[in-house]
C-alpha cells in the first residue's frame, strides 16, 4: 500500500499506514486506551472523510497500537490531532513515528505548516522527540 513503512522493535515488526483502513471499533478502543477514557462509538471514517487530509496507523501483529489525524485547511496548513498510541507500546518511538510520517505525507500535498496543540506534559514529546518549535498562539476556550 503506497505511504506503508514498516520498522523492527524488539523482535516485531511495526507498519504504519497513511490513510490505512480500521474499524470504527478498533479506533474508538485504542483512543480509549491511549486518553485514558471510557470507550465512545465516534464514526471516525465518516469524520476523517470530511475533514482530513490523511491519517497514520500503526499495527503490531495485527492490532491497532497507534495512529494520528492530519486535518488541513485544504491549503497550505495542516494541524495533527489525536496522536495516541496503546498504553502497552508507549515509550517504543511509535507516537514520534507516526507524527513523523504525518509531516511527510503533509509535505507531500503543498502543505508549508504543521501544527499542533498539546497539554504542557506532552511538551518533551512534541518538541523533542517529534521536532516541533514553539510559537506564539491564541486559543479561545469555548
Amino acid at each position: 500500500m503506497p505511504g506503508s513503512a514498516g520498522t523492527y522493535h524488539r523482535g516485531v515488526t511495526i507498519k504504519y499506514e497513511w490513510r490505512g483502513d480500521f474499524g470504527n471499533a478498533s479506533l474508538n478502543a485504542l483512543h480509549a486506551d491511549g486518553f485514558g477514557h471510557p470507550v465512545a462509538q465516534v464514526d471516525w471514517r465518516a469524520r476523517l472523510e470530511r475533514h482530513s487530509l490523511g491519517w497514520v496507523c500503526a499495527w503490531e501483529d495485527g492490532s491497532l497500537i497507534g495512529f494520528v489525524n492530519v486535518v488541513w485547511d485544504g491549503g497550505v496548513h495542516a494541524f495533527v490531532l489525536d496522536t495516541v498510541v496503546a498504553q502497552s507500546c508507549q515509550g517504543r518511538g511509535v507516537g514520534a513515528r507516526l507524527v513523523a510520517l504525518a509531516a511527510d505525507e503533509a509535505r507531500a500535498a503543498k502543505c508549508s505548516w504543521l501544527h499542533v496543540d498539546f497539554e504542557d506534559h506532552l511538551r518533551p514529546f512534541y518538541f523533542d522527540a517529534c521536532g516541533f518549535r514553539e510559537t506564539p498562539a491564541g486559543l479561545i476556550a469555548l
